[in-house]
């Protein structure tokens, strides 16, 4: 019988077979531990270019912007409507209200993402909803009917 099979079941007979396979694992952690580099390279970080970040958008973009947005808005919105004719007018004004306030703070990236490449940035999804809340409730809500008191 080999030693190393001897030493199987010696271990298998005196410690569980868990708790060897803990053991060992703690052993291979050590020994890979003590392994390690002790040389740390420096991390070596690409520069970022600031030229878009800090860069102004032309009224001309902005507006450009403006139009692209609103028209595709309301395009969307037509799709899903029952009675687009009806429903153009009513569409064009709120597209026209969230295309507007979301130019107030446009970035060169993001005109650059939508007007070029054709991309919606995660931030202009944000500033779509805000717009959308912010147009959208300007609305004066609906007063309820009063059935059982006087008005």
């Amino acid at each position: 019988m080999p030693f190393y099979l001897f030493l199987h079941l010696t271990i298998m007979k005196t410690f569980h077979f868990k708790t060897f396979l803990a053991c060992l694992s703690l052993i291979y952690i050590v020994l890979i531990s003590g392994c390690s580099d002790d040389k740390k390279e420096k991390n070596k970080a690409t520069p970022i270019s600031h030229t878009l970040l800090d860069s102004k958008v032309t009224s001309n973009d902005k507006q450009k912007f403006e139009e692209t947005f609103e028209n595709q808005c309301v395009d969307r919105e037509l799709k899903n409507s029952p009675n687009p004719d009806y429903d153009k007018a009513r569409f064009s004004k709120a597209c026209a209200c969230i295309a507007t306030f979301m130019m107030k703070d446009l970035t060169a990236i993001e005109s650059e993402k939508f007007l070029i490449e054709h991309e919606n940035a995660q931030s202009l999804t944000i500033k779509y909803e805000n717009a959308a809340y912010h147009c959208l409730q300007q609305k004066t809500p609906h007063t309820p009917a009063h059935l059982f008191s006087k008005p």
